[in-house]
């Protein structure tokens, strides 16, 4: 069985699925930064995905032009076209001729633009004490089930009345390739969770 993770260069997915044994391979346009390179395909994910190669793939689209958190620069990525090109890659990876298919993104426009997700899930109910509501579209493939509920961490409060999970606010201080790289980072509980529940759908 043969597993691709697309868009993902942290490996943290891939590295879950092969800790079960199957062969699983990131794929992004950046190198891996997870520290297998001979499980990674540096390349153009689409044309990955479209290969027939895979039994499986979990795909984690950027979210920088469809997320609701950016919602305020919308306008002006519809003018230039940002937001559309999110939209069609997005699509692109949820059409795939792969047999079962999960496709992670923060809450936002896809919600309206295609359906709604099948679940939205939070770090904290497999384990890591953050919060960071995720969404699933899912093709042939079960709902994650928690696996050990915990209390998230307390949330940064600014002077706006406005509160943010601390770990997403202290992104800030860093690199904008470095930030989006904390924040699209899959938690390891969820990893853990994907590769032990998504795999009973493959069997041996």
């Amino acid at each position: 069985m043969k597993i691709l993770i697309a868009c993902e260069e942290s490996q943290a997915v891939t590295k879950a699925f092969r800790d079960k044994g199957y062969k699983a391979y990131s794929c992004d346009i950046l190198e891996c930064s997870g520290g297998h390179p001979e499980w990674h395909i540096q390349g153009d994910a689409i044309k990955e995905a479209y290969s027939k190669k895979y039994d499986m793939m979990i795909a984690f689209p950027p979210c920088t032009h469809l997320a609701s958190s950016g919602a305020r620069w919308f306008k002006e990525k519809q003018k230039d076209g940002r937001q559309q090109q999110g939209i069609d890659f997005f699509m692109e990876l949820i059409n795939a001729p792969i047999d079962r298919i999960a496709v992670e993104n923060p809450v936002g426009i896809m919600s309206s633009k295609y359906r709604k997700p099948n679940q939205i899930i939070q770090p904290y109910e497999f384990g890591d004490p953050y919060e960071k509501r995720t969404c699933l579209w899912l093709k042939n493939l079960p709902e994650l089930k928690p696996t050990n509920v915990v209390e998230p961490a307390p949330r940064r409060k600014f002077k706006s009345g406005k509160t943010m999970p601390a770990w997403y606010a202290d992104a800030w201080k860093l690199s904008e390739e470095e930030r989006s790289k904390v924040r699209s980072k899959t938690f390891p509980g969820i990893a853990k969770a994907m590769a032990e529940q998504f795999s009973e759908c493959l069997g041996d």
